[in-house]
């Protein structure tokens, strides 16, 4: 008989069919900017008919990967975007009810992928004053819970955990057979890392992605970290030749390339800098302690100065309700400093 699952038919999923290309895109924190022309040029150069025609081969990225990283290939498993890896481990490592604990807001995917398999998603809420102290997290892990998921810095939060409240999970969560996940899609917006806890610890995975300061969101490319024997549950679970040849061939040239991380941390961090100066200038409330986005309280209402930051002005920010002391305010891509003027200057214009 025809059958549908009712964890797929009842699932609420937004799908982006948007035009957004004539737009400064300060909505879905990616980097406005991208990459130099000549910088894709030059890794484009390297394609031919056999990188094209051949099915990807992913040795060579992944032991590049693992270098830079300091570890060995053993304990990485490159992803279609570090959403991928994020949908495999709660399939390998939660059962069906299975409860699954996570801050909230943070990103939509975990509770839409805790949805569709039919696990329990447990939010923990932030204070009013947009704060998420750790004893919180720590009293709803008990031995029911099989899975945290932490995002360090967390969208759309931007706070962070530091080593020590990190410690005190790891106890918690070994204590009662937690399963632990740790995104850390905006590391390079932040210095701190818990990638030593993912390669010295069983049950701790951290997940990656090529998309936000390597500007590679087009491309698709993320990877999971973790103790072996959970990196092969998790390669189980990929589809054949998951991890395309282009997106690959860019990340490794990023890698390789001397100075050129380094000098895109430092132009996000020059227009973010910038950009929470001339707020403080103006008088503005803003919230967020790292990663490529802030809270912004606008003077006038958030929702309306969405539509007209995008009609009148060129520019896609997103308003978000409910924010503690805040309200609904607006979420705004931070980037560097050319981008930040442009948005300043509209914001000014518009927000009175």
């Amino acid at each position: 008989m025809y059958y549908l699952n009712p964890n797929v038919e009842y699932l609420n999923r937004i799908f982006d069919q948007n035009s957004r290309k004539e737009y400064l895109r300060l909505d879905l924190n990616e980097n406005p900017g991208g990459l130099s022309q000549e910088f894709i040029e030059k890794v484009l150069s390297k394609i031919d008919a056999r990188v094209i025609s051949e099915y990807p081969e992913t040795l060579e990225f992944t032991e590049i990967l693992a270098k830079y990283l300091g570890t060995d290939i053993e304990h990485i498993c490159l992803v279609n975007g570090s959403s991928e890896g994020i949908r495999y481990i709660i399939e390998a490592f939660t059962s069906i009810n299975g409860k699954i604990l996570g801050v909230t807001p943070t990103y939509a995917m975990f509770e839409v992928y805790s949805k569709m398999y039919g696990r329990e998603f447990i939010p923990v809420t932030y204070t009013d004053d947009l704060k998420m102290p750790v004893e919180r997290i720590l009293e709803k892990m008990t031995k029911e819970v099989q899975l945290l998921i932490l995002v360090n810095p967390n969208n759309p939060m931007g706070n962070v955990y530091t080593e020590e409240e990190f410690k005190q999970i790891l106890k918690k969560a070994k204590e009662n057979e937690i399963t632990i996940l740790v995104d850390e899609a905006y590391h390079y917006f932040y210095s701190e890392t818990f990638l030593q806890y993912a390669l010295e610890n069983e049950h701790v995975f951290l997940t990656r992605t090529f998309s936000k300061m390597f500007s590679l969101a087009g491309a698709r490319l993320g990877y999971v970290v973790g103790w072996p024997a959970g990196v092969k549950m998790i390669q189980k679970l990929c589809t054949p030749h998951n991890v395309n040849a282009f997106a690959q061939l860019f990340a490794q040239s990023i890698i390789e390339t001397p100075g050129m991380i380094e000098d895109l941390i430092k132009k996000h961090k020059d227009g973010r800098e910038y950009l929470q100066k001339e707020l403080e200038k103006y008088g503005y409330e803003y919230e967020g302690e790292t990663g490529n986005f802030i809270f912004i309280k606008p003077k006038t209402n958030a929702d309306i100065l969405v539509q007209r930051m995008k009609n009148e002005k060129g520019i896609l920010i997103k308003s978000y309700n409910g924010i503690g002391k805040f309200g609904t305010c607006l979420r705004v891509t931070t980037a560097e400093k050319q981008y930040m003027k442009r948005f300043l200057t509209a914001l000014f214009e518009l927000d009175n």
